[in-house]
């Protein structure tokens, strides 16, 4: 096949779609599979042809190939094969693939697995995710070379013959993925829905300025720039200053704990799920005098509750807790905590790496914050970032020197190689917020998700409380498995985070808006959704 043919796959709506697959449709089975009588039209009609989604393979308006979808019984193999069913595994919502074809000198594995990907893909989007074929024996080696197993007799007439197979989705990714072009698997990326926390979907601005050419972290170019990224991130959160790390939000939590192991004071620790924890962790490998309020996953951490720990004989001069507590969605008060603390002039750290671009913050107030750059800013995950309002100076041999914020004040931001490909990502990121109203379109997209999840019967964690509107988590029932509900929502192309331990524990699940993804692509996962649970 020549190589400058540009395949597209397509769900046919165009009447002269139509009209050309009824003309492949003759051509493989009267002329080629003598299935049915010739007809001077030389164009056959198929019987559920009012039924059937016709997927297919384009280059330009000419079609290749194509393959139909119908998921009404009876199938045509019901009326072929006496008790189906028994022939095929349990628990499957199954469809009947048929007219499996394509232009005779265009029979190669890339068009015949891209018409079975793309028809497999949009049948588990309507909620299938079994597909059976009659695979004619004159095919059977290709049928089976494309991933699908055979079931049960032989079926049809003595000139034309066929063996009923099946094929799913998961078995067509495991056959072979070297026979899948490259492009194929980007196209598959691209088509992907991202409700993931983090690495989320980026609009194409960011994408595009992650991939120039790389540039010199020293180029004075790159280093006016590197401020101009600086100060719209102050402008973002309103804040005095700000660092910026190549690394994860756990590097900026270990500067901010190396930070407060300067001021060889005693804090307080508050934690209400996972990620607060997790800040315990940080605090006590780095040997930090606390003590801790704890309270249940999803819970409110409330201003009575701080202030009386607070107020006891104890002397603390430091608070550090999450804003967003990323397992449940709560938002712990950023205002009311700056209230308490600077009444008792206790200095507030808060991680705010799941909030930073999804709510609005103001941190002039706090003595320290941490961001990243890959959840709720839209970028590509690499870039941590810690916000302060205070002069700093280098710790010197008190820390290691990639912790040292002060380190990084005194070198003016720069003090090691940084890359200016996720710098100008972010920057690109950093600037739609100026340019666009991001914080309300994920405030109006987020309560349409949960009044869809509400309606449809789902349990929303901490629903009575203020949460993040990126974070929507839901507890499934206890008689459905959440890691086999995410793997089937992934197969089907909704990227959602159940994977986590403390998720994998409530059996619960998250959708997360951090990212560039539209409202009508996250609208055919309810359907998938009620049905797995539902059955």
């Amino acid at each position: 096949m020549p190589d400058n043919l540009e395949l597209t796959y397509k769900i046919a709506d165009l009447d002269t779609e139509f009209d050309q697959i009824h003309r492949l449709n003759y051509q493989t089975f009267v002329r080629e599979i003598p299935q049915h009588t010739p007809d001077p039209s030389e164009m056959l009609i198929d019987k559920f042809h009012d039924e059937n989604t016709y997927v297919i393979c384009l280059n330009g308006e000419k079609i290749l190939g194509m393959l139909a979808m119908r998921g009404n019984r009876p199938f045509s193999l019901d009326q072929k094969l006496e008790n189906l069913d028994s022939y095929l595994p349990n628990g499957h919502n199954i469809c009947e693939f048929r007219l499996l074809t394509v232009e005779r000198n265009r029979r190669f594995s890339s068009i015949l697995k891209g018409l079975l990907r793309a028809t497999l893909q949009h049948a588990m989007n309507q909620g299938y995710d079994l597909g059976i074929i009659s695979g004619t024996t004159l095919q059977l080696k290709l049928y089976r070379h494309l991933g699908f197993e055979e079931f049960g007799p032989l079926v049809g007439s003595e000139d034309a013959k066929f063996q009923p197979m099946f094929i799913t989705y998961r078995m067509l990714k495991d056959k072979d993925k070297m026979l899948l072009p490259s492009q194929t698997h980007q196209e598959e990326r691209k088509q992907l829905v991202n409700l993931l926390p983090g690495p989320v979907a980026v609009n194409d601005s960011v994408a595009e300025a992650f991939t120039e050419i790389p540039i010199s972290s020293r180029a004075d170019n790159f280093v006016t720039d590197f401020h101009k990224l600086k100060r719209l991130l102050c402008e973002l959160v309103n804040a005095s200053n700000v660092e910026i790390f190549l690394g994860s939000g756990t590097l900026a939590n270990d500067v901010v704990a190396g930070q407060l192991a300067l001021l060889h004071g005693h804090g307080l620790m508050l934690s209400n799920g996972e990620f607060g924890d997790r800040l315990v962790n940080h605090a006590t490998g780095f040997k930090l005098s606390f003590d801790k309020l704890s309270l249940k996953w999803g819970d409110e951490l409330k201003s009575q509750a701080i202030i009386k720990q607070l107020d006891s004989n104890t002397k603390y001069d430091w608070l550090w807790v999450v804003h967003c507590e990323t397992s449940s969605g709560v938002i712990n008060n950023m205002n009311n905590l700056v209230e308490i603390c600077g009444e008792r002039k206790i200095k507030l750290c808060m991680d705010c790496t799941s909030s930073l671009g999804a709510v609005p913050i103001i941190v002039k107030d706090v003595y320290l914050s941490t961001g990243v750059s890959g959840k709720a800013m839209g970028s590509y995950p690499g870039i941590s970032m810690v916000f302060y309002n205070h002069e700093i100076a280098s710790a010197k041999m008190e820390l290691p020197r990639y912790l040292d914020l002060g380190y990084y004040a005194e070198k003016n931001g720069i003090p090691f190689t940084l890359s200016s490909n996720l710098i100008y990502a972010l920057y690109a990121a950093v600037k739609r917020f100026k340019t666009s109203d991001i914080l309300a379109q994920t405030e109006k997209t987020a309560k349409w998700l949960r009044n869809s999840l509400e309606n449809d019967g789902y349990t929303i964690v901490s629903a009575s409380i203020e949460t993040s509107p990126a974070v929507v988590t839901i507890e499934l029932p206890k008689n459905v498995n959440s890691v086999d509900v995410g793997d089937y929502l992934e197969e089907a192309g909704f990227l959602v985070s159940y994977k986590s331990s403390y998720l994998v524990r409530k059996n619960g699940m998250q959708f997360c808006l951090m990212g560039d993804t539209p409202k009508e692509a996250i609208l055919p996962m309810f359907k998938i959704l009620k049905r797995l649970v539902t059955n």
